[in-house]
């Protein structure tokens, strides 16, 4: 069988096992590790580089906060957050994500260089975003499924069908960039767990991932590190203390296909992956 290749910017990532994507918070208001990694530059180029240590294969640098409830900041802060550590990665030839929502914050680092994909929790609906990475010849791109906006999102998420929903609305988004040119290797989906959805409809989506891949046809990229439904399943309150849950909800994802999982606890993970692949759990 073909492995699968996800073509991200410099990098064309083999997607023949589960690759892990490490998480760079430089958002004060972060809800999952609180800020420490936004003091300084040292401070977060120190955590990038042991999370490579650690097993990452892909770095996901982020200056806003799209937990839920959050305002959400100035594009001045966002990129005032992200540019020199950008520039300082884009160095280390490891693929480099930015997490973004907003067109001018993605053409801004994809004018400075050294960003392979564009991960966009709004699944680049801003104005002119399909229209930038249509431009791109080679940048990647995970377009993520969110109802409503981080402020409001999780007060009283509705489905009648959270699996169908979701994979129509990402099949929409693809077909929107595969139409204005945008090649189908560059793109991964996020079902976008407790980004409009709560524990239920967050279980039911796990539960049917290899539906959700089947009716898209994309590879899915999987975010659920240190969310609430960790917390609600384990009654961990504070999220930097959801390591075990986080890892038995990435395993449980990537058992049922997932091909690249974003993860805080990057370590872990990848020790856990490490055991799954030897005892040849992982699904071929």
């Amino acid at each position: 069988m073909n492995t699968r290749i996800w073509q991200a910017g410099r990098f064309e990532i083999a997607l023949d096992k589960p690759k892990i994507m490490g998480i760079v918070n430089l958002t004060p208001d972060s809800l999952s590790d609180g800020g420490t990694y936004s003091q300084n530059v040292s401070i977060a180029l120190a955590h990038a580089e042991q999370l490579l240590k650690d097993g990452a294969d892909i770095l996901d640098i982020g200056g806003e906060s799209t937990r839920p409830g959050s305002d959400g900041v100035s594009l001045e802060e966002e990129w005032a957050r992200v540019q020199q550590v950008l520039a300082e990665v884009a160095k280390w030839n490891v693929p480099v994500s930015l997490d973004t929502r907003h067109t001018a914050i993605m053409e801004k680092a994809l004018a400075q260089g050294g960003v392979d994909i564009i991960n966009d929790v709004a699944a680049l609906s801003d104005e002119g975003a399909v229209a930038l990475l249509a431009q791109q010849p080679t940048t990647g791109m995970c377009l993520m499924h969110m109802q409503g906006l981080p402020k409001t999102m999780q007060l009283n998420p509705q489905y009648q069908d959270v699996v169908e929903e979701v994979a129509r609305y990402l099949k929409a988004r693809a077909a929107e960039c595969v139409q204005a040119g945008i090649a189908p290797e560059r793109i991964t989906l996020d079902p976008g767990f407790g980004f409009g959805k709560n524990l239920q409809h967050n279980i039911t989506l796990i539960q049917h991932l290899p539906e959700l891949m089947e009716a898209t046809g994309f590879p899915l990229l999987i975010g659920i590190s240190r969310k609430s439904m960790i917390g609600e399943l384990t009654g961990e309150q504070d999220a930097a203390k959801r390591v075990h849950g986080s890892v038995a909800a990435a395993l449980a994802t990537v058992a049922r296909g997932a091909q690249i999982i974003r993860v805080h606890d990057v370590k872990a993970t990848s020790d856990a992956l490490k055991v799954w692949e030897a005892l040849g759990i992982i699904p071929e």
